[in-house]
Order: C-alpha cells, then sequence, then structure tokens
C-alpha cells in the first residue's frame, strides 16, 4: 500500500538526522515566480501562475492563503514543504533552495519548517499507540537530556493544546476524534518549536468550537514563541478571526494581497469581493446585495 503523502512529510521530518537548532535570525521563506503544469499538450493544467511571495520570521505573523477549491493553495503548500518539484520557480529557505539542500541544511529545514495537514488522521500509523509521534520526534529532533525529561517536556505540550495527557497517551488513533488528532499535531509542534508552520486546510474537518480553539492556539504559538503560519484555506471566516494577512489566490494566481483588515474591509477584486459574498450573513433577515457572475472572473 502506497503511504499517503502527507505521512511521508512528517516522516522525512521525523527521519532527519538531530542537529544544532539554528538560531535562525533573519530567516525566511521566499516562493519565487512559481508555476505548476500537470499533463501536457492540450490537456496541461496549470495549477499554479507565477507566484511570489515571502514569509518572515521576524515578526513572527499569520499569512492566509484563501481561494475555493482547485485554485492551486495545496499544491503551494508542498512546494513550499519540498514535497512538489515547480515547473518554473524555486521555494528558498535562507536563501537556498529547498531542493537542492545537502544533508544538514535538509535536516534543518524539516525540523525548521513543519506540516499540519486537512486530515489528521492520514498522519498517525493506525498500528502504533499515537505517542510514537512524539517520542520519534524527540529522538530525531530535540536534544532532551534523557526519558524523564522528554516524558515531561511531551506531556506539557499536550496541556499547551489543551489537551489532558492522560486522555491521549496510550490510545491509537481511531480512538480519538479528528480534533484530538489535530491538537496533537499541534502538541508535537509546541515540541519542537519550528521557525515556520505550513497549515493546509488544517480546520475544515473540525467543527465551529474545535477550530477556534485551533486558531486560538496558532495565535499563541505566534506571539508566545515567535512562529510564522502560511494558513491555507477557503474558509474566510477564519481569515478574518485571525487578522494579520491574506493573499488571494484565484486560477493559480495571487489576485490580491494585503492586511486582512483592508483586504475585507475594501476588497478591489471581482474574486475577493466574491468570496466575501459568499459567507453567509450573521443577520438571516439581511439579503445578499450584490451577484457576481464567476465566469467573468479573472
Amino acid at each position: 500500500m502506497t503511504e499517503p503523502a502527507d505521512a511521508k512529510a512528517v516522516r522525512a521530518a521525523e527521519t532527519a538526522v538531530a542537529a544544532e537548532a539554528p538560531d535562525g535570525a533573519g530567516a525566511s521563506i521566499r516562493a519565487e515566480h512559481l508555476v505548476q503544469r500537470f499533463g501536457s499538450g492540450r490537456g496541461a493544467v496549470l495549477a499554479v501562475d507565477d507566484v511570489s511571495f515571502e514569509l518572515d520570521r521576524e515578526p513572527a505573523r499569520i499569512v492566509s492563503l484563501v481561494g475555493q477549491s482547485g485554485s492551486g493553495k495545496s499544491t503551494i503548500a508542498r512546494q513550499v514543504l519540498g514535497l512538489q518539484r515547480p515547473t518554473s520557480g524555486a521555494v528558498t529557505y535562507g536563501g537556498k533552495d529547498v531542493l537542492r539542500l545537502n544533508r544538514k541544511q535538509r535536516s534543518e529545514f524539516r525540523r525548521n519548517v513543519q506540516p499540519v495537514f486537512q486530515d489528521p488522521y492520514a498522519i498517525f500509523n493506525p498500528f502504533y499507540r499515537v505517542d510514537r509521534v512524539f517520542w520519534t520526534a524527540v529522538r530525531k529532533l530535540t536534544d532532551l537530556p534523557n526519558k524523564r525529561a522528554a516524558d515531561e517536556a511531551i506531556r506539557d505540550s499536550l496541556r499547551a493544546v489543551k489537551l489532558q495527557p492522560e486522555s491521549v497517551l496510550g490510545r491509537y488513533p481511531h480512538q480519538l476524534s479528528g480534533g484530538q488528532r489535530q491538537r496533537i499535531m499541534l502538541a508535537r509542534i509546541h515540541l519542537l518549536r519550528p521557525q515556520f508552520v505550513i497549515a493546509d486546510e488544517p480546520t475544515s474537518m473540525l467543527d465551529a468550537q474545535t477550530r477556534r480553539g485551533f486558531l486560538d492556539i496558532l495565535q499563541d504559538f505566534r506571539v508566545r514563541y515567535g512562529i510564522t503560519t502560511l494558513f491555507i484555506t477557503h474558509d474566510l471566516s477564519s481569515v478574518h478571526y485571525l487578522g494579520g494577512d491574506i493573499m488571494v489566490i484565484n486560477k493559480g494566481r495571487i489576485v490580491e494581497q494585503g492586511a486582512v483588515a483592508e483586504v475585507m474591509a475594501a476588497p478591489s477584486h471581482d474574486y475577493t469581493r466574491l468570496l466575501l459574498a459568499s459567507v453567509p450573513a450573521p443577520d438571516p433577515d439581511q439579503r445578499w446585495t450584490e451577484r457576481i457572475d464567476i465566469g467573468q472572473i479573472r
């Protein structure tokens, strides 16, 4: 059976050779003129079309990449994580192409750029208890001096994401809810303290209350630990709640970007206005005032 790509990404981070944590001063992730075509000839699909942006470590921030299904968001996430080779363009970390890193540099990248995916269940091996997610990371990616210190760090990380250690440790993935599994991945991030998190639709399978708790944790990580997050979603309500910056993507192109508050208050592109108009108003008596033909948007 082929291992899910999401699981491969986490496994790659876990099996990287442990290296001394870099100070990360001035580190950034840059996407430079990314293009991604799938297929060839007349049937080729242009999934990503000349996309460029930069994620800074200092100051830490949350940048949301927003668009409908099929707009190219997840392809960009895979490019940034080094899981998808672009047709052209490059992703750099600390000025180096992520696909051309040597072993030490690759270890540093995998330690400091951590993924959170849409389906947390795909990350876990169903034959192992969830503890393994932590202990493999401890062994390969941390400098904790002994088992006792590691156990306490794991428990502290679980508490930091509002999970009681005794309620999850020792259990198998299927015995936990989707929200618990996703919080375990956040606890793993708390344990490793990366510089960047690439979160690809991480809340789409969560209920409203659990989703809000997840977003609060991302903000806490930004404030407390200086972790910058690329938050990929189609959910504008979550983007509004997080604040920070936004990039709007349509048909593989970034059509608008800026501060969340400014873009939502005065969108300049028809596609952004369409996305905002599609969010149900909280007042059931309030009618939508604008109709936009999506087929005319470019």
